[in-house]
């Protein structure tokens, strides 16, 4: 085998091994940055990681799952700039599947109107808050790995959290506050 076949295989085996653990985490960013449309999210990564393995070989070590999700992050900034149409309404496979499975049917009901509620709250969000929402609270990553992830300060990641946080209070209390008046 020619030296440069085994070079590209041996960067091929270390570009897997590294990045697509963490295939998961970018499509989540990607799927939430892109108001939960599961095509585009599939695009957006997809464009992700064909830029990854270009800059790959610049890449020195570190936190892969931070130098990955920048990528995914800036591709997804980039592509919804390109193709920005507010007018397409995602399909919502979960609304036509069987979450829940296992659960009775009352607790499968509340189950997902807890989601949906919690996906419209996201969805109505300015991206830069959702985004560190997602990143924290459903990608668990460190305030570190965010600040790494956005190229933002730590000190900028931490209020533009706490400004998200109490923005997706707002946008749940009067649906909570409804529903706990409908229950009494």
């Amino acid at each position: 085998m020619p030296e440069q076949a085994k070079e590209t295989t041996a960067t091929r085996e270390r570009f897997e091994q590294l990045l697509l653990p963490h295939l998961d985490a970018a499509y989540n960013l990607a799927f939430w940055l892109t108001h939960r449309r599961e095509t585009d999210a599939q695009d957006v990564v997809q464009e992700a990681f064909l830029r990854a393995w270009r800059f790959f070989p610049a890449f020195r070590g570190g936190d892969e799952c931070a130098w990955l999700l920048t990528i995914v992050r800036n591709t997804c900034f980039t592509w919804m700039e390109k193709n920005r149409s507010g007018s397409n309404v995602p399909f919502e496979d979960e609304l036509h599947d069987g979450p829940g499975e296992g659960l009775e049917p009352v607790e499968r009901m509340v189950q997902q109107d807890d989601e949906q509620m919690l996906k419209k709250a996201l969805d109505e969000m300015p991206a830069e808050l959702r985004e560190v929402i997602v990143l924290r609270e459903l990608q668990e990553l460190s305030y570190k790995e965010i600040a790494k992830v956005t190229g933002m300060p730590l000190g900028t990641v931490m209020s533009r959290l706490s400004r998200a946080r109490d923005r997706l209070e707002q946008i749940l209390k009067p649906q909570l506050d409804k529903e706990t008046s409908v229950g009494l």
